[in-house]
């Protein structure tokens, strides 16, 4: 399908050279400032690289794998394949019942911390890599991307066929994600319907079916598990879509969760609006409007805010404003311009938050495309 990636920032008077600008700033603050930077290259291995989290000081699939996005939208390979080997040689798992699969945190040099892995990691890996491959072509060995990706799938969904002890990502009744292998509920953020409809059209023949199925029961999952007056979903869902509180919480719209309207807005941008998953995102922005980014709270999924500050403000104000591509709320505008007059997040916690940023605001400028 032909599809536009308009600049929305000119809603409110930007315009496209000021966009490029500040997305190329922003890839060199996150990749190459000395002081802000969390783009690590391995200390005595010149081939490969990590992505910081910069609260916990590891690299995680989540990161590696959001890192090797934002290199095939910059075209920058040579990054690309730098974290990619960093994955393969340090977080893929050649045998065991995670076989196939990554291991979702690894110190800098490498070493496990956890030896299980996180679906939202093996996804974006998959995606990233199908795109690498359409943009660069395919080279030999790890670096034949297409040919990895299809193997990450191929695993995802038969893993319980393709390795003794193992356990699929995905649930094959229902075409939902887990939120880990052992698990049989689900992460709201985890759903990235978008992904899914491209991987119906490039992973393996025999399973572009399942990800065609997959791909409508992630946009139907997202709208049953957002409340359906402040559009908020929790961190970690049943099937149903009935919130999970973990971990001691007595909230569950916090980090995961803020992901949720990021993933709405790229299907729409990639596969057109649709009303269910839009009402999601005009009901964040209405809930939302009139808070002060300092005064976001952890919250549970109707609104109610707890003691809790939010850990990550940044990353609510970034996904807040890409919300605007497909909101019908009254105060869309005035979001982009809360985020175009927000800059990076410095510090600590400045990892998650600038990840988000530099997606939505990619999002927000028309530059990240389909490859």
């Amino acid at each position: 399908m032909d599809r536009a990636y308009p600049n929305l920032f000119s809603r409110i008077g930007i315009s496209d050279e000021e966009v490029n600008e500040r997305i190329n700033a922003c890839f060199e603050t996150i990749f190459f400032d000395p002081e802000e930077n969390f783009y690590h290259e391995h200390d005595t291995d010149p081939e490969s690289a990590c992505m910081v989290d910069t609260g916990n000081i590891d690299a995680r699939t989540e990161g590696m794998s959001y890192g090797m996005m934002m290199c095939v939208q910059m075209d920058r390979k040579d990054i690309f394949d730098k974290l990619w080997q960093f994955s393969k040689r340090y977080m893929y798992h050649e045998d065991g019942k995670y076989e196939g699969y990554f291991a979702w945190s690894v110190g800098l040099d490498g070493k496990h911390n956890a030896e299980g892995p996180a679906p939202d990691g093996e996804e974006y890996y998959a995606m990233a890599l199908f795109f690498a491959a359409a943009r660069w072509g395919n080279g030999e060995g790890i670096f034949d991307y297409e040919a990895q990706a299809k193997d990450i799938l191929r695993h995802c969904i038969h893993q319980d066929e393709l390795v003794n002890g193992g356990r699929a990502m995905w649930d094959r009744d229902n075409h939902l994600i887990r939120f880990v292998p052992e698990a049989d509920y689900s992460d709201p953020s985890y759903h990235l319907p978008h992904f899914y409809q491209l991987f119906a059209e490039r992973a393996d023949n025999a399973d572009r079916d399942f990800w065609k199925q997959a791909a409508e029961a992630s946009r139907a999952y997202i709208a049953l598990s957002a409340d359906p007056r402040t559009g908020m979903c929790a961190e970690y869902a049943e099937y149903d879509g009935t919130p999970i509180l973990k971990f001691k919480k007595n909230f569950s719209f916090y980090s995961d969760a803020y992901r949720v309207a990021m993933n709405i807005v790229l299907d729409t941008l990639w596969f057109g609006r649709r009303e269910e998953t839009a009402a999601v995102a005009t009901h964040l922005q209405d809930f939302f409007y009139g808070i002060p980014a300092e005064e976001y709270k952890a919250y549970q999924t109707d609104g109610t805010a707890t003691e809790e500050p939010a850990m990550h403000p940044l990353a609510i104000t970034a996904t807040l404003a890409a919300a605007s591509i497909a909101s019908s709320s009254e105060h869309a505008d005035e979001y982009l311009r809360t985020f175009w007059n927000t800059p990076l997040r410095k510090g600590v916690r400045r990892y998650y938050d600038n990840c988000l940023y530099f997606f939505c605001l990619m999002m927000l400028g028309g530059r990240y495309r389909v490859y």
